[in-house]
């Protein structure tokens, strides 16, 4: 493929794809604009739900079935007609009558819900499994790095299918295919970053010293990993949401009627011809929070990183 900054500039469609590539390049370096997006297509719509969202997201009427956006003008004449938009349902609504604008409000509270539990249960166990097995090695990391490319080496998708026929699609069974699917990443590389820590010199001091081997880890290995620890837990913040909204979609993740992304998607994969906006406006969320959280992490990387820091 060839290398986008050797376009010659002085071509149109050049300029345009540079232009792009510089915008990108500045999100990643001063993250506002990914942080502001985040905000407010993610965590203030997720806090506020009950005050921001105009509708209720399950109750809906057939009355204003399949209402499209605000700014789609009404079309044709008679029979033929098709409704317009209109400002009480600003991003229209799907087949039900309910109101898109106020369950992606919702399905923002749902998303950040589960990928902060999930995220944190995944990292506890997996940052705990690596300090074990990169501190103690001998069978203990044998049996936990085995374990870990059992669970790389697993399709997320189908276990997550087996485990919605068993328990039935809930809450509780997306968190527990996220948590078993994210721990052996943070096992995985918080038992790399302590196998080089603690062959550091302040490591055999503090061994030579007397400090018992939880002092050791709790003191002196675990505060130099934190930094990696947190950019791993937010560049995955983006994947937990595609995955949630994966398993959703699918039917093996939250139930309905609950206001999640992933089921308004399915909802509308139907009327994608004559009601787009049914899948449309939760994928442009889906989209803006994915993007919003890979530019953070990228950036958190940069500036925690010392070896990039001045890259």
């Amino acid at each position: 493929m060839a290398n986008i900054a050797a376009i010659p500039g002085n071509l149109p469609g050049a300029r345009r794809v540079n232009g792009v590539w510089r915008a990108l390049g500045t999100a990643r370096r001063y993250p506002i604009f990914p942080v502001a997006i985040l905000l407010f297509v993610l965590v203030l719509p997720a806090i506020f739900a009950n005050w921001v969202a105009p509708h209720s997201p399950t109750v809906g009427s057939l009355s204003n079935r399949l209402v499209p956006p605000f700014w789609v003008a009404a079309e044709g004449e008679g029979i033929y007609a098709t409704p317009g938009g209109t400002t009480e349902h600003l991003l229209g609504t799907d087949k039900q009558g309910r109101d898109i604008l106020s369950r992606i409000i919702y399905g923002a509270r749902v998303s950040l819900t589960v990928a902060a539990i999930s995220i944190f249960l995944a990292g506890l166990v997996g940052t705990t499994l690596g300090l074990i097995a990169g501190y103690f090695g001998g069978n203990i990391d044998h049996l936990v790095m085995r374990a870990v490319d059992i669970c790389l080496s697993m399709p997320a998708i189908l276990f997550a299918l087996v485990l919605a026929v068993v328990l039935g699609p809930s809450f509780q069974t997306v968190i527990i295919v996220i948590v078993s699917i994210f721990w052996s990443r943070y096992a995985r590389l918080v038992r790399g970053e302590t196998l080089g820590i603690k062959s550091q010199d302040f490591v055999a001091r503090s061994r030579v010293a007397g400090a018992s081997n939880l002092r050791i880890i709790s003191r002196h290995i675990f505060p130099n990993i934190v930094n990696t620890i947190i950019v791993l837990a937010t560049l995955e913040v983006g994947q937990v949401i595609l995955l949630e909204a994966t398993l959703s979609f699918l039917g093996a993740g939250l139930p309905r009627p609950t206001p999640a992304w992933g089921l308004m998607i399915a909802n509308g994969r139907e009327l994608l011809v004559t009601a787009w906006w049914v899948a449309a406006m939760p994928g442009v969320a889906i989209l803006l929070s994915v993007m919003s959280m890979n530019l953070l992490g990228d950036w958190l990387r940069d500036r925690l990183d010392p070896k990039l820091r001045n890259v």
